[in-house]
């Protein structure tokens, strides 16, 4: 096949890889005799056309006059019907290379212990990346500057394309695979005479952030020192990329990188707030949030002033720059001092005073459909406001923003404002924990909405496969017998945020919360089973005992609630598959009873609940048996799913081990660490029933058939020796 492959037109060649693809994430075994052939004919593909001229993973000795630095190099294009006919072309050559990007991404994570054994693969396809990801317009700065990043087209461009490829890379083989042909190239990107290179090498550290954390953590202060000199770069589209960088760097390295560098962090971070271009300081600012969710509330607090008196600046610029400022600016500020408050907590009270009525002047007066954003994001930020400062700072505002959200809700409904239903319910919720009890008199107000958004009704749709309804924007489809069925996501999210809101109703105001104990019982013992969001069903299990002691206090609960409530539980444990959620369950149970009394177990429920035990331990005791002789993760290893390879089994009683791989033992290990999780809170509802319940010795027996068992562990396995941390030294000495 490869051998005929060549001579194929683009557009056929496109057309075949993109129909290959499906099979290499569903059979990729079927590929590892080919791989070496495969990676010999793709390599070519992956790449930009073969010449002489630079690119970022080959320097460039001296500035070229051409408006990009891919191949082929700059030449003078006639417009001419041959010139048209060569950009058609070097179109079809473009879609051949992602659609090649794309199987090679397909089948590394698909299966990467196999790609893993092919020298060149890896190192191909990020220097694939890297190349594509440089390949920037030279022009176009000043429509760039100008433009608001909410308003931008969503759809994929191509550098972006190849940035995605990178990071589904990295999380795919992880940092000892990726790290070091990416670090073969990233420093010397970052120091191009090229901005495009200097971006590109940038956005590269934040794509592979996630699925190198671990080894890249061992080697962080290198990489700090790499970005942070970026941040006085003369082009602003490279100062962007560094925030982006250090923003993403937070997030995948969370707390350790702001334990160990928030001094160089913040030194980068807060001069750029003052950066002249919008686009930028915005970036600086959103960059800030990603630093304080991880960062320790002393290690914030020396910056707090420089911080506010940045983002206060972004929100009122003087009047000397002339320019009023960007609506993307300002909601992007309040943002940043929503998290800063939350960050730095009762410290941020000093603040307090200047920001609250600006925040309120915001609420009463931002009407108009272009301050929608900006509306509700002073609603964010003043609810996480009023929590970190506290009910005595906030109590003398509370009405004041409590009437303005009051008269938000009451205004006519926009329909184009898909946002503030999200928002209100949020802010409710942040105003019901920091006035604590003193929040009762407003639930007549904010219950009914947040009842009505809980019980929303998933919104289905299914097409035939020819239709394209799995394309539309927010829904999320699967495919099942020929068909595809489309769920709107909005709806969905709406109600599972509704049943965690109800959740810090029900613990903040206990008692007070009783009015509305049976209404939200009615709908919370249905959510166990709604099974197209997994958060509401989580919920739900919390509200459970929540809801049982608001109405104990109030003296609202009654037999026949507990009744339900633990009937409805015990038969979710009966029929529940999923073993995380059956640790909720059991959990949930447990709570419940430590309300009520262990007395309300009725002997029919005691019943139900020892079969529903009895059911789920010789399930997971089944499962584990057929993993330790080796028959794939879920039991027997099919043709595609390369359920191992076999190997002489150590136990003689078991004369056909098949050992799993590296793919198939990490996928073990999270399912037996979710079976723990439902084995230990199994445990705690038999001890509570009796600390010498029979079921406990099948527990204990059940842990015993655990992965730690298994004839292969002890193998190496992740950060656990010295080699691990040599690869990480070796890789950074570019």
């Amino acid at each position: 096949m490869l051998d005929t492959l060549p001579s194929l037109p683009n557009v056929h060649l496109k057309t075949f890889l993109s129909s290959l693809t499906p099979l290499c994430s569903s059979h990729p075994t079927l590929f590892a005799p080919h791989l070496p052939a495969l990676l010999s004919f793709l390599r070519a593909l992956v790449m930009p056309t073969a010449d002489s001229g630079p690119t970022p993973t080959i320097a460039k000795p001296f500035p070229a006059t051409s408006t990009s630095f891919a191949f082929p190099p700059g030449q003078t294009i006639q417009q001419s019907d041959e010139g048209d006919a060569e950009a058609a072309e070097d179109q079809e050559k473009q879609h051949v290379r992602r659609a090649a990007l794309e199987l090679m991404v397909t089948l590394s994570e698909a299966k990467p212990s196999m790609v893993k054994r092919v020298e060149g693969w890896t190192p191909a396809i990020v220097r694939a990346c890297l190349e594509g990801m440089g390949e920037l317009p030279e022009d176009g700065l000043e429509a760039w500057l100008e433009a608001d990043p909410s308003e931008e087209s969503q759809e994929e461009n191509h550098p972006q394309v190849y940035e995605q490829s990178l990071d589904r890379l990295a999380c795919a083989l992880g940092g000892k695979e990726v790290l070091p042909p990416a670090f073969q190239y990233i420093p010397s990107m970052l120091a191009s005479y090229d901005w495009r290179l200097r971006h590109a090498g940038l956005m590269a550290i934040a794509a592979i952030g996630e699925g190198t954390s671990k080894v890249m953590q061992l080697e962080l202060g290198k990489v700090v020192d790499l970005v942070t000199p970026v941040f006085k770069d003369a082009h602003p589209r490279v100062r962007y990329a560094a925030c982006q960088c250090l923003g993403q760097l937070c997030t995948d390295l969370e707390e350790v990188i702001q334990d160990r560098y928030h001094r160089q962090l913040f030194a980068a971070l807060i001069p750029t707030l003052e950066a002249p271009e919008p686009r930028v300081h915005a970036h600086a600012a959103a960059a800030l949030i990603n630093f304080c969710e991880g960062v320790e509330r002393d290690a914030l607090l020396p910056y707090l002033d420089p911080i506010v008196e940045r983002l206060l600046k972004l929100l009122n610029p003087s009047a000397e720059s002339g320019k009023p400022v960007k609506g993307y600016v300002q909601e992007q500020a309040i943002t940043t001092l929503a998290m800063v408050a939350d960050a730095s907590e009762v410290t941020f009270a000093k603040h307090y005073g200047t920001i609250m009525p600006l925040l309120l002047n915001v609420l009463r007066n931002a009407n108009e459909p272009s301050h929608q954003k900006l509306r509700v994001k002073a609603m964010e930020c003043a609810g996480l406001i009023a929590i970190a400062v506290g009910c005595d700072v906030f109590r003398p505002d509370a009405r004041p923003l409590i009437d303005a959200l009051i008269n938000i809700q009451n205004s006519p409904v926009d329909p184009s404002d898909t946002l503030l239903a999200t928002y209100l319910i949020a802010t409710w919720a942040k105003i019901c924990q920091a006035l604590g009890p003193e929040f009762e008199p407003f639930l007549p107000v904010v219950m009914p909405p947040l009842l009505n958004a809980a019980s929303a009704k998933a919104d289905v749709s299914v097409y035939d496969e020819e239709e394209d309804g799995y394309e539309r924007d927010g829904w999320e489809t699967i495919s099942m017998d020929g068909q595809i069925v489309g769920i709107r996501t909005s709806t969905i999210d709406e109600k599972c945020q509704a049943f965690d809101t109800l959740v810090i109703h029900c613990s903040v105001l206990g008692g007070r919360f009783g009015p509305y104990v049976t209404q939200s019982l009615e709908l919370t013992l249905p959510a166990l089973q709604f099974y197209f969001h997994e958060g509401v069903r989580e919920a739900a299990c919390r509200l459970i005992p929540l809801l049982a002691s608001c109405g104990k206090q109030s003296g609202t609960l009654t037999p026949p609630m507990v009744t339900a409530s633990l009937s409805k539980l015990i038969y979710c444990i009966q029929i529940e598959t999923d073993p995380s959620f059956v640790a909720s369950l059991y959990k949930a149970v447990t709570d419940t009873l430590r309300v009520v009394g262990v007395h309300a177990l009725t002997p029919e429920l005691t019943s139900g609940l020892m079969d529903g035990t009895k059911h789920q331990l010789q399930n997971m005791a089944e499962k584990r048996k057929r993993r330790s002789v080796g028959n794939g993760v879920g039991g027997v290893a099919g043709p595609g799913g390369g359920g191992g390879t076999t190997s002489t089994d150590p136990n003689p009683s078991t004369p056909h081990y098949l050992a799993p791989d590296e793919d198939d033992r990490d996928e073990i290990a999270l399912m037996e660490e979710m079976e723990e999780f439902a084995l230990e809170d199994m445990e705690k509802a038999l001890r509570m029933l009796d600390g010498q319940h029979p079921l406990l010795i099948a527990v204990a027996s059940v842990r015993e058939l655990g992965c730690h068992r298994y004839p292969w562990e002890g193998e190496e396995e992740g950060l656990r020796g010295p080699g691990d941390v040599q690869v990480a030294r070796v890789i950074y000495s570019v």
